[in-house]
């Protein structure tokens, strides 16, 4: 992979900034092509997944947070997992309101061969920038967001289920 060249403040223009997005946004839809190519899974149902794998029972409120998403949105991604065999969702332990997910022998199958990082390439890039960077690129995105006048509810939908039919 290339690296990036620098580029001052003076030197950048809306052209190179843009072609900066088009190559994020084309590594992240160049992975969700490869999950679901190799598993038949969107990449926010392989995140799932692999958050079932490394918590055993954990609840749907967890899932939620974990993946930063609203709690229908998690549960609709758990549900078809649980169609597919590949989770399971039970009523176990002492709160039997409380639903633990487990991951199933189909779903072990699946995350041995589906490609990483199972979280996505861009959260994980996001988190290995140091605290100044993504400071300053939480700001900028946020006043690029003002001028967009995009929806606030966006933020919690993954960006493997955008677009698609719920």
């Amino acid at each position: 992979m290339s690296q990036p060249s620098p580029v001052t403040p003076s030197a950048a223009s809306p052209a190179q900034v843009l072609r900066r997005f088009r190559q994020v946004f084309g590594a992240v839809r160049s992975q969700f092509a490869q999950i679901e190519k190799r598993t038949g899974l969107g990449g926010a149902q392989l995140w799932a997944l692999s958050l079932v794998q490394q918590r055993p029972g954990i609840g749907m409120g967890e899932l939620a947070r974990l993946m930063d998403v609203h709690q229908s949105t998690a549960s609709n991604l758990v549900k078809g997992l649980v169609l597919r065999e590949l989770l399971e969702a039970g009523k176990h332990g002492p709160d039997r309101r409380a639903v633990q997910l487990s991951l199933l022998p189909a779903g072990a199958r699946l995350l041995r061969r589906a490609p990483g990082p199972a979280e996505g390439v861009l959260p994980q890039a996001l988190q290995n920038l140091d605290a100044e960077t993504l400071a300053r690129l939480d700001g900028d995105l946020g006043r690029l967001i003002e001028l967009l006048g995009a929806d606030a509810r966006a933020a919690n939908i993954p960006l493997s289920e955008s677009g698609r039919a719920t």
